[in-house]
């Protein structure tokens, strides 16, 4: 397998993640979002993913762009470590989870939505914070709800076992982190955040420790 990733790229965070918790090797092949433009947007890496996005999984001759659509690939592939629970109920908990994030934090704060307010918009760089900040405080808000009153939250979202929610999860919490956020607000999201990154798979995928770490 192939990976097309960048190493602060919370989407390519998530299948790093689930990558390493399935055992599977890859290649890593940096992608760097920033540099000259951003090498994202060549005509090369065009050939690879329309979008002009990371990550983009090759395996064999698959090319499966979009994180939550490479890990549920990876999940029907490799089904052993599962990612997701058995029943249907705790299944969908788990992908509620991991949507929450995929589909309604992380968008609006993604490097093209950030370089938009700042470069089209003029909008500066304490208000392209603050909106930052604004829609993860807020999505973490009710993720920490929601979390914290459901009986299936163990040490990781979903009981002890990691799911495609921790793989979600923990890259949002690292990208929060970054941009100043106070997690210690949001408990059981900090607990579950601690707790997986004493594990290998998460400790191994996180964003410093990447080959192409700045």
């Amino acid at each position: 397998m192939k990976l097309y990733s960048y190493f602060r790229s919370s989407a390519s965070y998530r299948v790093r993640i689930a990558l390493n918790l399935k055992n599977l090797p890859y290649e890593y092949v940096p992608v760097h979002l920033v540099r000259d433009g951003g090498e994202q947007l060549r005509p090369e890496y065009r050939k690879v993913n329309l979008d002009g996005i990371v990550p983009t999984l090759i395996d064999g001759h698959e090319t499966v762009p979009q994180s939550l659509a490479i890990m549920e690939y990876l999940e029907e592939t490799h089904p052993e470590p599962p990612l997701l629970p058995k029943s249907p109920a705790d299944r969908a908990f788990v992908r509620a989870v991991a949507l929450q994030v995929a589909c309604e934090i992380h968008p609006l704060n993604n490097l093209r939505v950030l370089k938009y307010l700042k470069h089209t918009l003029r909008v500066d760089d304490d208000a392209k914070d603050a909106w930052y900040r604004h829609w993860v405080e807020a999505g973490f808000a009710t993720l920490e709800a929601h979390l914290a009153a459901d009986a299936r939250t163990g040490k990781l979202c979903f009981g002890d076992t990691p799911t495609l929610a921790d793989a979600c999860l923990i890259p949002q919490v690292f990208n929060a982190q970054r941009f100043k956020i106070d997690t210690a607000k949001f408990p059981t999201i900090q607990r579950i955040h601690d707790y997986a990154m004493q594990l290998d798979a998460f400790a191994r995928a996180a964003p410093g420790v990447q080959p192409d770490a700045e």
